[in-house]
């Protein structure tokens, strides 16, 4: 099956929550009128949009509305998907940035988002790209992080640098960055606590893994990676904006987007938080991890039949 044709089966659940409620709207009314406005901002509220998200794009589509001239509601589709556009389009580049002679990657999140799976398939990924990768274990606080991590290690062919269970993980970063350059990676992905005893605890923990990996690669970490649970909605914007105040997050990963009907809010995390969804999540496999692109995500979200 095509990347497009999984993307769409993947986005089933939030087409019907949102786009086809959109469709009935529009054919529900043959005029624009203030109350067909009404109900869309509804419709995009409760497809997890996000509120100011969703009345921002409807004060476009009204502004277009009385720019162009138009009255029937069989044009807000196209307006409506070319406003989404707009929007993903924003905030950044999508793709990893990955064109130095050795890439850190810094992943964080919540436990439960899904973070060391990300990890494994990105480390797939990579090295079915041709480069060399290494994982550095520094989600050490959480009981089995270590063995999950070096499972998938062992699962995608990479070597895992880790420490003993309750050890520093800044001090993991810093002895896998030194392994990295003796081995000549071109590629370093390191792992991050998710959970600590309290919020602050955790943020000041990342931090710190971010200035030891700074202060041995002046430029690094290259990216840092915020893995969101689509499935949670709007939490995942809160969670979004506290990681993004501590670590400033360069892209996010959305996560488990097939099992949800809340596919929405990627656009609400674009325009909220101007950071690029850089990679998406659409099934089990570990193929299932893809590059994110906006036109072909409305696409497939809208239901266009060919890529």
């Amino acid at each position: 099956m095509s990347y497009f044709k999984r993307l769409k089966e993947g986005l089933t659940q939030t087409r019907k929550g949102l786009v086809e409620r959109v469709t009935e709207l529009i054919t529900g009314y043959k005029k624009i009128n203030e109350e067909f406005f009404e109900n869309l901002e509804e419709i995009l509220i409760q497809g997890d949009v996000g509120v100011n998200t969703s009345v921002k794009l409807v004060e476009r589509i009204r502004l277009r509305a009385k720019e162009e001239k138009i009255e029937d509601t069989t044009q807000v589709n196209q307006i409506l998907q070319e406003e989404i556009e707009a929007i993903l389009s924003t905030g950044g580049n999508h793709r990893l940035n990955l064109n130095n002679q050795l890439s850190i990657i810094m992943v964080v999140g919540v436990n439960g988002a899904g973070k060391t799976t990300t990890i494994g398939k990105l480390a797939a990924k990579l090295k079915d790209e041709g480069k060399k990768v290494l994982l550095a274990a520094g989600d050490t606080f959480r009981a089995g992080a270590i063995d999950q991590l070096e499972i998938w290690g062992n699962r995608v062919g990479v070597d895992v640098i880790r420490h003993s269970e309750g050890a520093d993980p800044a001090a993991v970063a810093f002895d896998a960055i030194q392994a990295a350059k003796s081995r000549n990676a071109n590629a370093l992905i390191v792992d991050t606590a998710g959970r600590l005893q309290t919020k602050s605890n955790l943020m000041e923990e990342l931090k710190k893994i971010k200035r030891v990996i700074t202060r041995e690669i002046s430029d690094a970490p290259h990216e840092v990676l915020l893995v969101l649970d689509a499935t949670t909605g709007q939490n995942a914007i809160s969670q979004a904006k506290l990681f993004s105040e501590a670590v400033d997050v360069t892209g996010i990963v959305l996560t488990k987007l097939d099992g949800t009907a809340k596919g929405g809010v990627v656009i609400g995390i674009n325009s909220e938080l101007n950071i690029p969804v850089k990679l998406i999540g659409i099934g089990e496999k570990i193929e299932d991890l893809r590059e994110f692109d906006p036109v072909n995500f409305i696409k497939a979200l809208f239901g266009s039949q060919k890529e």
